[in-house]
Parts: structure tokens; C-alpha cells; sequence
């Protein structure tokens, strides 16, 4: 699949073990030139063996892709919900996310420093129903809680169909 950031990988990691400035990605994300360096004339073979056999980090669209039949559910890394209200029938998600310091003591290396570090409670309830406001969480964060208290496939598309139709699932949804 096309990308730009992974083009723009590819060519880093070119020119890298090449140890030269030989590719540049063009303005299509599928191509990037290369020029056969002075060292490689005539032997095209061998550089195209080095950059075949270059790992690179591919890009990945975020992305849900559901088997109702089969009860599948597949979630992206990627794949975050901006903030919104949910509730379906009698159930309820709540995610609440609290901030917490983590200081390094005195003795630590000199590198350590005070960092903010989010603590995540997730919990999932089967009652009267009512809107539940969830933000800054992941996908799977509200799939868990779903899940834990037995949400069948179908109510699990529908809440994700949703939240895609509401704008909140910031991913491409599939249901097969």
C-alpha cells in the first residue's frame, strides 16, 4: 500500500546503506528513484540485492476490520477513539484516565528525570442504561471492557459502527 511516510522510510534506510544521497522519494508515494552509485556501475545486480534485502518500518493505517460470523475482531495499534458518550441497551463504559508523577529518587543516574505517566481504569457495567462520557482511550481499552462483561459480536459491531458513524473512532472500520 502506497504511503508516503513509508517512502519516506525506504529512502532513509537506502541512502543509509548505501552511504550515499543515491534515492529520492517523488511526489507518488509508490516510487522512489535511485541512482546507481559510482562503486555499483555495472553491477547492478548487487545493489539491487542490498535494497531488497533492507528491513524497513511500513506505516500502517489504523484500522477494525469485524467477522460478524465469527465473532473477529481484529484492532489496529494505531487505532484510538477521540472523546465521546457510550452506552448501548443496559450497558455502560467508563474509562478514566488519572495522571500520576514519577519522580526518580536522589541517587538515580544522571540521565532519570520526572516524567507524567497516565494511569488508565477501565470498567465495564451492565445496568440501567445511561451515557458515559469516554475520552482519550484506546480502541482496545473499550473492546476489553466490552468484552469482559460478554458482549456478543453483532452489539460489539454496532457500538463501533457508532462510533465510526459519530466520528469518534479515529480508524478505518471494516466488517466482513
Amino acid at each position: 500500500r502506497p504511503d508516503f511516510t513509508t517512502a519516506a522510510e525506504v529512502t532513509r534506510r537506502i541512502n543509509e546503506a548505501l552511504n550515499d544521497e543515491a534515492a529520492a522519494a517523488t511526489f507518488d508515494p509508490s516510487t522512489i528513484k535511485v541512482k546507481i552509485p559510482e562503486q555499483y556501475q555495472g553491477r547492478l545486480i548487487q545493489l539491487v540485492a542490498i535494497v531488497e534485502s533492507l528491513d524497513v518500518a511500513v506505516d500502517t493505517a489504523a484500522r477494525v476490520v469485524i467477522n460478524e460470523r465469527t465473532g473477529s475482531v481484529v484492532i489496529g495499534e494505531h487505532v484510538r477513539i477521540s472523546p465521546v458518550a457510550i452506552a448501548h441497551g443496559s450497558l455502560t463504559i467508563e474509562i478514566k484516565t488519572d495522571n500520576a508523577v514519577s519522580q526518580p529518587g536522589p541517587l538515580a543516574p544522571g540521565g532519570a528525570r520526572t516524567v507524567v505517566v497516565p494511569e488508565r481504569t477501565v470498567v465495564a457495567k451492565e445496568q440501567m442504561g445511561s451515557l458515559i462520557n469516554v475520552s482519550g482511550s484506546t480502541l482496545g481499552e473499550v473492546v476489553r471492557a466490552l468484552n469482559a462483561i460478554g458482549v456478543t459480536p453483532r452489539d460489539l459491531a454496532s457500538i463501533l459502527q457508532a462510533l465510526k458513524a459519530a466520528g469518534a473512532l479515529r480508524a478505518e472500520l471494516e466488517i466482513i
